[in-house]
């Protein structure tokens, strides 16, 4: 298999601490907002995300697991918060790759079920193949693949992604 690294430990680094910024300067008027992470690199990035925030500016930070299939959008999502506890705040949908845009919209979906403040969208790779009329608010990178390549993010101790 031919690999192609697209991004290193620090270059992922620099791009989360960039994306942080650009999430409290939308939120800037907010106290508390909820990072939903899509199980399960969504959720490591939204963690990671967090951190920083926390450490940049006075926003409160609650984290969200949100698991489904991403095979099966359509079968019910779970998320680690109630709906109570996300209602009438500010959301932002995290993920590591966009590809047809399927999973994130659904997993935008499934918080439009309540009243929400502001609701954004992040991913590290956007790869422009989008089937859905999703945007992302705040992203890494945009990538131009075939639909053959398929883009890999690794989330551990050194970070990195690759096109294969």
């Amino acid at each position: 298999m031919n690999e192609h690294r697209i991004l290193d430990h620090q270059q992922i680094e620099h791009t989360l601490k960039r994306i942080a910024y650009q999430i409290y300067e939308t939120f800037v008027s907010e106290e508390h907002i909820v990072l939903a992470g899509i199980a399960s690199n969504g959720y490591i990035l939204a963690q990671r995300l967090g951190a920083i925030l926390e450490s940049i500016s006075p926003l409160k930070v609650e984290l969200c697991a949100v698991n489904m299939n991403k095979q099966a959008p359509l079968e019910p999502i779970t998320t680690s918060l109630a709906p109570e506890q996300y209602a009438h705040k500010g959301i932002v949908v995290v993920d590591d790759v966009l590809n047809s845009g399927s999973t994130l919209m659904y997993g935008v979906k499934h918080f439009l079920n309540v009243p929400v403040k502001k609701c954004k969208t992040v991913v590290l790779v956007d790869r422009n193949h989008k089937n859905y009329p999703i945007k992302v608010d705040f992203k890494g990178i945009s990538l131009s693949t075939s639909l053959q390549e398929h883009v890999t993010v690794v989330l551990e101790k050194e970070s990195y992604a690759f096109l294969s």
